[in-house]
């Protein structure tokens, strides 16, 4: 299957949500990870991407805007014994957490479900990446909106390809309430140095509703990675 450009998805779609892609680059020698997210409301909208001494985590623009931290403030990126965990929201530490416990990405998320949000129920969508630069996805997500079941779906890539990543994100698009993710991740091209592809999708996404963006790649050999942080509210 010949891969997508993420940039088009994206521009057709004013509001996928957040969103993570998982792949490797064009000469196959790194991982790579891209992780944005995007709000409707003042609080969803106030955040920022900061660094911490295992990955990233989201952090208040303006602390006295912050009307409820519960589903906004997270770390979505944690690194952990040459894995990479990658997340929506604070299922990244039951990931993390699982992991030391020599436990697995799959049921570490059994533990866990979509966000309590109605009437949105926003999936849970998960990433990890092992040390051979294989990688793994996850969303879970209400039945069709209906609270009293929980769909979680599980997609394995053990031979990644280069010049090819994984797109998974929350939402299929705009809506009241948001319609979910629907399918498997969108299999899309994996460009360019990281800053350019970064700065690829952070320009393709909704002006209004993009908030910010993490790039990361390791080169699989050396272990030399190199990260990009892109906020709206610099």
């Amino acid at each position: 299957m010949k891969p997508f450009d993420i940039t088009n998805e994206l521009k057709a779609n004013t509001y996928p949500g957040r969103g993570i892609v998982l792949g490797r680059s064009e000469d196959g020698s790194r991982a790579v990870l891209i992780y944005f997210i995007m709000g409707r409301s003042v609080n969803s909208r106030n955040r920022v991407f900061v660094t911490t001494d295992d990955g990233i985590r989201t952090e208040a623009h303006d602390p006295a805007l912050l009307s409820d931290p519960s589903l906004v403030i997270y770390h979505p990126v944690r690194f952990s014994d040459g894995y990479i965990v990658v997340t929506n929201g604070d299922q990244t530490d039951t990931i993390r957490d699982n992991l030391s416990a020599d436990n697995s990405f799959h049921s570490a998320l059994l533990k866990r479900e979509f966000e309590p949000d109605a009437p949105n129920y926003t999936p849970r969508i998960s990433g990890l990446v092992m040390p051979d630069g294989s990688y793994k996805l996850s969303i879970l997500k209400s039945m069709n909106g209906d609270p009293a079941c929980c769909c979680r779906y599980f997609y394995e890539y053990d031979a990644p390809v280069a010049g090819m990543g994984h797109f998974i994100h929350t939402y299929k698009s705009d809506g009241d309430p948001i319609p979910s993710f629907e399918g498997e991740p969108r299999t899309v091209a994996v460009t360019g140095t990281l800053s350019e592809y970064a700065g690829a999708v952070w320009d393709a996404l909704d002006g209004d509703n993009k908030v910010a963006l993490y790039a990361y790649s390791r080169d699989l050999n050396t272990g030399e990675s190199e990260s990009v942080i892109i906020n709206k509210n610099s």
